[in-house]
């Protein structure tokens, strides 16, 4: 189990009169190799939870364990922990600084006290992993597309070889032809590797396309954790706190209601293809 969180609560201003509560008596358990979506609406906690997830920041109150330490204790050693959680903020190629693509893929491994050879070894696998051709390695970051900054940027992330990498909004800014490259290349990824990922986003259709499960952030808390079918399925509990579910669940329940008989709850274009088909042959 490498990531537990045991009643952590954030408050930001503490002790101030500013205080505001960010995290809320948070408990959750997030396995090896399972892909988590997270969602919810600005201010609701996402972020804040996330960079408590590799140390970034320190709760008020409870404990974050990683493979069974706790990562707030004395002697944990911080800079170990972010080599095994990578985080990718949002627009990450706004990290990138180095001459060329493959140099900055290299910081990170020389960082960790490698040398230059086995840096470049992980710099290479890497790239490969995020599916950039060589022919960029060595062109400038500022140089190359927004969807290459980007794959270059989790590359820089993947070459620290970590256990759990988490992105926030990792598609941001991008066209829709962008989106769902980096998108399939991350759930590729996934499956080769074993990695846990953490995606965070904004895009119901992102997260019904791709993760295992899904966890609602809300005030702070877990409003609801379960698989895409199941979150999904609370369309009015999403509603009320400003979130949807994706555009197709909507579509299907609009063709329900219009006498086809379909299951409302499938989330994503191939299931609704294929329900909308069977129940066109079945009507004759």
């Amino acid at each position: 189990m490498p990531i537990v969180l045991d009643h952590v609560s954030y408050v930001y201003e503490a002790d101030t009169p500013l205080a505001r509560k960010a995290l809320d008596d948070i408990c959750l358990e997030i396995p090896d190799g399972q892909f988590v979506g997270v969602i919810g609406h600005t201010g609701s906690g996402k972020s804040t939870l996330m960079q408590h997830l590799n140390g970034l920041m320190k709760a008020t109150s409870g404990h974050v364990y990683f493979n069974g330490e706790d990562i707030d204790g004395e002697k944990y050693d911080k800079k170990k922990l972010r080599s095994r959680v990578g985080l990718v903020f949002q627009y990450p190629e706004h990290q990138l600084f180095e001459i060329d693509v493959f140099t900055d893929v290299c910081f990170g491994p020389k960082n960790l006290g490698l040398t230059q050879e086995e840096a470049e070894a992980r710099a290479r696998e890497a790239l490969e992993l995020v599916g950039l051709p060589e022919e960029v390695y060595r062109q400038s970051p500022f140089e190359i597309s927004g969807g290459q900054k980007r794959r270059a940027a989790i590359a820089g992330v993947l070459a620290m070889k970590p256990q759990v990498l988490i992105l926030d909004e990792p598609t941001a800014g991008l066209d829709p032809k962008g989106r769902d490259e980096i998108l399939q290349q991350i759930k590729r990824l996934q499956t080769q590797t074993g990695l846990t990922i953490l995606l965070v986003s904004h895009s119901m259709e992102d997260v019904a396309e791709y993760v295992d499960r899904i966890l609602v952030m809300n005030d702070g808390r877990i409003m609801l954790d379960g698989t895409p079918k199941e979150v999904f399925g609370h369309v009015e509990e999403l509603e009320r706190v400003g979130l949807a579910a994706p555009q197709v669940t909507y579509i299907m329940r609009a063709l329900k209601k219009k006498g086809l008989e379909v299951d409302v709850d499938v989330i994503t274009i191939r299931e609704a293809t294929e329900e909308i088909l069977k129940a066109l042959q079945d009507r004759g």
